[in-house]
């Protein structure tokens, strides 16, 4: 652990430093009685203290979010409009990635921890694959900046540990240590040694005693993180009091509510600002910043003068990374999908690898990963490396360097995915991140693949084992409520393909949703390859399979299930009174809604009065949209294999069959009708 200046600190400790650190206690000493404060810092401190109350005052409440300047659409006009109800506001609640200066919308805590090592990620990947001596193009750092319940969140701390393990020293976490949450103080919760933990997970730790006036030490702090030679991540310990200056410095009051006029007025005598003028900015601070317009400009000329000279001397290499920070890929790139696949059984999670390995191995676009499922999610291509520290010698011998596009992220669902978002929002399209692991797994990712969904991002997760019939891990790992719940997620697309051939069609699909997250949810179990499906056919949602004229009934089937609607059609017509079963594949949702309301309904076809019967292993919450019954699942999985699990369940052809014919029965002699959905 190191601290910047320590000869100050110990001044500080007599005069500031002990309120600091303890957190809880009134601030009552002034600006002015820290002799290390310059007098421009001062006011300039003092100026955004003072904006940040007037604007607490002025929409009656607390928990500001982060005033962001050097923009010329964050006007002070734009400013006021924190918390109106003006629908054009660039002041959200929280920052979102569609106004300019975001990068990413971390509003959910913990989230934007995994999001910059993601970041930190994309950097060095980029940097390795194309930096050459004499031309470090990609040379970024990524700052975090981070409070008490950021850290508390598992999301953050499975994010922290792999940053430490990977060693990113371009990535540095600011810790504003003000020892308060909405409830109290933070020891209400949380009394850990936060530097020890941060040193244990590979982080080197420099502690800022007087986060609130120092400005010296937290730039040498900033500076010793992005230009230091640790070789680790850095964590910036910056001791704060919350409501600084105000009378209730130091109390959880002051983060959730106003301070109120009478207190803003006396701060503002305290600072010599006028208590009866607001959102005032003096002619001084304009000044202080007055120079960085040209300073930015200046380091984009330098580093385009630097890409221009490059580009002279490694042209090829030149053209691919302007090409990739464009979001281009080859024009050629659906030619890596084979055109013939699997005929006989087969698991949709080993077609899935048949389909996209050959596009990873040709396309270093994708950085690809999995939480410690490489056997099991077939993501792997031949000649892969790993990204990796490469000082690492790892003990099974798969090492890798910074340049590799294959992730290990261990079992870390929750931050592989908050990691992608990162990874999809660097200079979006430039890196199209793929995470792998169980379907049931995913329920520990939700929160980010949520955050990815609200952000427009390319991010694409293949889930394996998606049913009852992966067998004998039992309930606790067969999702039978999932696909729910992500079905019902906008700007998500829930691919559940029924074959070899649509698990190609959902890779195509998922591939050109630039603005969209995807999940391919497949299999773990061989599926029949119906000889029926077309690749092409699940973009648009749910197509025809299987047509019969003048039909008693619409079968739709879904995904891993897809084949049991096309063995029921069969029983049915075999019955001695035949049945007549249209059947319907139903891989997307949200692909089908997005169709016109003519091809919807030359789809189901239920405008004529014919009923439509899903049959998933799954929960049936939703399919009411579309169907008039299921055979379905309305209660948890059971431990047996995952033949024996089906038949259990009633995935059985008679009993299918069976049950089909009945609800037909009743709903053509009008005992049933439509809106009055039936789980068979």
């Amino acid at each position: 652990m190191s601290s910047p200046k320590p000869e100050r600190q110990n001044q500080r400790s007599k005069t500031h430093g002990e309120s600091t650190l303890n957190g809880l206690r009134k601030e009552k000493e002034s600006y002015r009685d820290k002799p290390w404060l310059k007098t421009d810092h001062a006011l300039v401190l003092n100026t955004f203290r003072l904006l940040v109350a007037d604007l607490c005052e002025q929409f009656s409440g607390g928990h500001l979010g982060l005033l962001r300047c050097g923009y010329k659409n964050m006007t002070t006009d734009q400013l006021k409009s924190y918390h109106s109800n003006r629908a054009d506001t660039l002041c959200q609640g929280h920052p979102e990635i569609e106004t300019e200066g975001i990068e990413l919308t971390t509003g959910p805590l913990g989230q934007g921890v995994a999001n910059a090592v993601g970041l930190a990620i994309a950097a060095k990947n980029i940097g390795a694959t194309y930096n050459r001596p004499g031309y470090d193009l990609v040379n970024c750092h990524t700052f975090c900046m981070v409070g008490d319940a950021c850290l508390q969140q598992g999301v953050a701390l499975e994010a922290i540990s792999f940053a430490g393990h990977l060693m990113l020293d371009n990535l540095t976490i600011i810790y504003d240590n003000n020892k308060v949450t909405c409830d109290g103080s933070v020891d209400l919760s949380n009394t850990e040694d936060v530097n020890t933990k941060m040193a244990a997970c590979g982080w080197e730790v420099i502690e800022i005693y007087d986060g609130c006036y120092d400005v010296e030490a937290l730039v040498i702090a900033l500076r010793q993180a992005r230009d230091g030679n640790s070789r680790k991540p850095t964590f910036v310990n910056v001791h704060t009091i919350i409501g600084a200056g105000s009378a209730v410095a130091g109390d959880a009051t002051a983060h959730g509510v106003a301070l109120g006029s009478e207190d803003v007025a006396a701060m503002k005598i305290l600072y010599g600002f006028d208590p009866q003028q607001h959102f005032v900015v003096p002619n001084q601070v304009r000044d202080f910043f007055a120079d960085l317009p040209r300073k930015g400009e200046t380091l984009v000329e330098n580093w385009q003068h630097l890409f221009d000279t490059y580009t002279f001397a490694h042209p090829l290499l030149a053209s691919e990374f302007d090409a990739r920070l464009k979001g281009e890929i080859r024009v050629d790139w659906k030619d890596f999908i084979p055109t013939q696949l699997p005929t006989s059984p087969t698991p949709s999670r080993t077609a899935s690898g048949l389909v996209f390995t050959p596009l990873a191995k040709a396309l270093n676009t994708f950085m690809v990963g999995t939480a410690d499922l490489s056997p099991s999610v077939n993501m792997a291509w031949d000649g892969k490396e790993d990204f990796q520290n490469p000082s690492l010698k790892t003990t099974c011998g798969l090492d890798g360097s910074y340049a590799g596009r294959y992730i290990h992220y261990g079992v870390r669902e929750h931050a592989m995915a908050g990691i992608a978002n990162g990874l999809a929002a660097f200079h979006p399209g430039t890196i199209i991140p793929i995470t792998s692991t169980f379907f049931m797994f995913y329920l520990y990712a939700t929160p980010a693949i949520r955050m990815s969904a609200l952000q427009n991002l390319h991010t694409i997760h293949l889930a394996t084992h998606d049913s009852i019939g992966m067998g004998a891990d039992g309930p606790t790992h067969q999702p039978v409520e999932l696909a729910a719940l992500y079905r019902a997620m906008p700007n998500l697309l829930y691919l559940r393909p029924g074959d070899s051939e649509e698990v190609a069609g959902a890779w195509l699909v998922a591939l050109q949703a630039t603005s969209t997250p995807s999940i391919i949810s497949t299999s773990r179990h061989p599926l029949p390859q119906t000889g029926l499906t077309n690749r092409n056919s699940v973009s648009k949602g749910a197509y025809i399979l299987r047509e019969a004229d003048d039909p008693h009934v619409t079968l739709l089937g879904a995904g891993t299930e897809l084949s049991f609607a096309l063995e029921v059609a069969d029983g049915l017509a075999a019955l001695e009174l035949p049945v007549r079963a249209r059947v319907v594949s139903f891989p997307c949702w949200a692909l089908f809604e997005q169709q016109s309301r003519a091809y919807r309904r030359s789809v189901l076809q239920r405008e004529g009065g014919v009923p439509a019967v899903v049959i998933e292993a799954f929960s049936g919450v939703g399919w009411e949209r579309y169907a008039d019954a299921g055979i379905v699942m309305t209660g948890f999985g059971k431990s047996l294999p995952g033949e024996q699990a089906y038949e259990w369940f009633g995935f059985e052809r008679e009993g299918m069959v069976r049950r089909v014919k009945g609800f037909v029965g009743r709903w053509w002699g009008g005992e049933v009708g439509r809106g009055e959905w039936e789980a068979l």
